[in-house]
């Protein structure tokens, strides 16, 4: 399995000034709701310091963590493609400090600074895969128990 990148790590430093020029602190107290499913879309954060799940609603009574986020981590990627809906949910695990970022205040920057928007752009889709990939391995784990325990 690949290493998961840390998207400020991933950016040279003169992108990752421009794009820091737009952050700001924000705190999350442990067990609340950052965002919900189906929600619009329009900032992410990079986690400080903290724990954050993301979750999956499974049926009406039952949520699934399907993902554990901690310090250098994205927290939001919908905010990139349309139609800019969260895909899960996200709950503060443990008191959070996190870098917010205005979705629509970082698209135009990209649009000033195609470099950015490209490595930005790329480094997502590289988190992404990674959580895709592990996300694979868990399930392919999950289910395989469950297979040798109905043999």
């Amino acid at each position: 399995m690949t290493k998961a990148i840390k998207l400020l790590t991933a950016l040279p430093q003169p992108q990752r000034q421009s794009l820091m020029t737009l952050a700001k602190e924000v705190s999350f107290p442990e067990d609340f709701h950052i965002f919900e499913a189906g929600g619009t879309a329009d900032r992410f954060w990079v986690i400080r310091s903290g724990a954050v799940s993301l979750t999956q609603q499974v049926t009406t009574q039952h949520t699934v963590t399907v993902a554990a986020l901690g310090s250098g981590d994205l927290l939001g990627w919908s905010w990139l493609f349309p139609p800019y809906r969260w895909d899960f949910g996200a709950e503060a695990f443990s008191p959070v400090r996190a870098h917010e970022f205005d979705a629509a205040a970082v698209l135009r920057l990209c649009e000033e600074d195609r470099r950015l928007g490209m490595i930005l752009v790329r480094s997502v889709a590289e988190i992404l895969a990674h959580r895709l990939e592990t996300t694979r391995g868990k399930l392919i784990e999950q289910y395989g128990s469950h297979r040798r325990g109905a043999l």
